[in-house]
């Protein structure tokens, strides 16, 4: 049984709730505005909610030092957890290193690399670069290759499996290559509206659509409560 942010059980069933790590808010090229973005996640149903704005050199500091006030500002009695946090985008594989570190030091509880999804042009090893430097999920990694996988399962690294459209094109190879060499993997909305977020039902399909069985949408359940339990514990 999965423990933690389970609820309880209703009718002999376990009551899931959604945990959705990477959303966008108008601080990058979201439509809402933070307080906006957590209560209509809350209205869905939402255990904890990750906004992971858009990042680059030019924008780091202040989408950081701006989530960091907004979450800093919710009462402790919310009625959903809030994690704040940073995607970088579009960097060149040789910057991110550097971009991960300075996030960090600047308090970004989450640190996502927008990876080499087949609809965007993002630069050839990017995913790379993020494993490498220890960011916590690697969005949308596209037809990542088997020797990352492997690296990202050594070093406990996330791969996400996204609803969003165009991303998810290639969810079924990141779950496939996922089970095969025990890499993390988690399911995120990438919202970027409120007509985005998902229930955990709905998110159960995007992992049993990408070829997951029931016990492995499961442990993709577990992976985002670890990764959550991980920032917490290192929250200050």
């Amino acid at each position: 049984m999965v423990s933690g942010l389970i609820l309880g059980e209703n009718s002999g069933s376990m009551i899931w709730k959604m945990i959705d790590l990477h959303t966008h808010s108008i601080l990058s090229d979201g439509v809402l505005i933070p307080a906006e973005l957590v209560q209509q996640a809350r209205n869905r149903g939402y255990k904890v909610l990750g906004i992971t704005d858009h990042c680059d050199a030019s924008n780091l500091a202040m989408v950081i030092s701006s989530l960091k006030g907004f979450v800093r500002s919710l009462p402790k009695d919310s009625g959903i957890k809030v994690l704040f946090g940073v995607e970088l985008t579009h960097l060149y594989p040789e910057q991110i290193g550097l971009m991960v570190k300075k996030a960090r030091r600047l308090g970004a509880e989450l640190v996502i690399i927008h990876g080499e999804t087949l609809v965007e042009p993002v630069p050839k090893g990017t995913n790379r670069a993020g494993i490498l430097a220890g960011a916590d999920i690697i969005a949308h990694p596209g037809l990542i290759e088997e020797e990352l996988v492997k690296l990202a399962s050594k070093k406990g690294v996330y791969l996400e499996l996204s609803s969003r459209r165009g991303h998810c094109l290639s969810n079924g190879w990141v779950a496939s290559l996922g089970r095969k060499f025990g890499a993390r993997l988690i399911v995120n909305t990438d919202s970027h509206s409120a007509e985005d977020l998902l229930s955990w039902e709905e998110a159960r399909r995007v992992a049993m659509g990408a070829g997951l069985n029931e016990d492995e949408v499961m442990g993709v359940y577990k992976h985002s409560e670890d990764l959550v339990k991980r920032v917490l514990a290192r929250r200050r």
